[in-house]
């Protein structure tokens, strides 16, 4: 699949007070802006023409614009994310993503589902049942996509916060995999490139075009995704993993 855009939106000074599971401290705000603005060199780098949200200070974790919808080549799918406090960042989508798309759908309450928890393999859509997305949006998802011939399987997390969080993939039925996700059947007609537990953080990397964008620091997954053949840009994301945030959540990429 070919991307020719993304959206993106910078962190604002709320970002430091945003939702996290981990201990990792609390984000140094301008080192984020500095990595978050090398994350967007990233994407044109790729060939990408970047669309950049200003920060909005009302949503502090508004900056991973993932969750908002889900971007196919046939509709935008406007999400209804389950943290309550994240819910009012698809008001702007909504004005957004109509520069883009003819053609928007909605996910409804009481389905809720995050765009984190949704992987595109090809005209196959993958969902994760998690915190942050119900069985009823799982559904209302998948009703959705079944309209413009797109396949969708709800897959049941154990461990990971979004489906995301594990798992990427790479094209050419190539799936990166860590934990709960290596041994699945669900994936097994896939090639694999294995992530260990100690670097699963390494798992949630973006594909695009020429090139796969990992975090910076994990050389056991640079190597394998280099030697399987891709073009490697690593970038610092400490900031953003401190607020479980991931290369995948910073962008809508279509």
């Amino acid at each position: 699949m070919k991307f020719s855009r993304a959206i993106v939106r910078k962190p604002g000074n709320s970002y430091v007070n945003g939702l996290t599971t981990s201990d990792l401290g609390t984000p140094d705000f301008e080192l984020a802006l500095e990595q978050h603005a090398a994350y967007v060199e990233a994407l044109k780098q790729t060939g990408l023409d970047v669309t950049v949200l200003e920060a909005d200070e009302r949503f502090p974790d508004s900056t991973f614009v993932e969750d908002t919808a889900v971007l196919t080549e046939k509709c935008a799918v406007i999400t209804n994310p389950g943290a309550e406090s994240r819910n009012g960042e698809i008001e702007d989508m909504k004005l957004v993503l109509p520069r883009f798309y003819d053609t928007i759908e909605y996910i409804q309450a009481p389905g809720f589902l995050d765009g984190g928890d949704v992987m595109q393999v090809d005209n196959h859509f993958y969902v994760g049942l998690s915190t942050r997305t119900n069985e009823e949006g799982a559904i209302q998802f998948r009703e959705i996509l079944s309209k413009y011939g797109y396949e969708v399987t709800i897959v049941p997390l154990k461990e990971f916060f979004h489906l995301k969080t594990g798992i990427a993939y790479l094209g050419n039925d190539l799936l990166v995999l860590a934990g709960e996700f290596i041994d699945s059947e669900l994936f097994s007609k896939y090639k694999h490139l294995v992530v260990e537990k100690e670097v699963e953080y390494s798992a949630n990397c973006i594909h695009i075009n020429d090139y796969v964008i990992i975090p910076k620091g994990f050389e056991s997954t640079k190597k394998q995704i280099t030697d399987a053949g891709y073009n490697v840009i690593e970038l610092d994301m400490s900031e953003f993993r401190k607020q479980d945030g991931g290369l995948s959540c910073l962008s809508l990429r279509f």
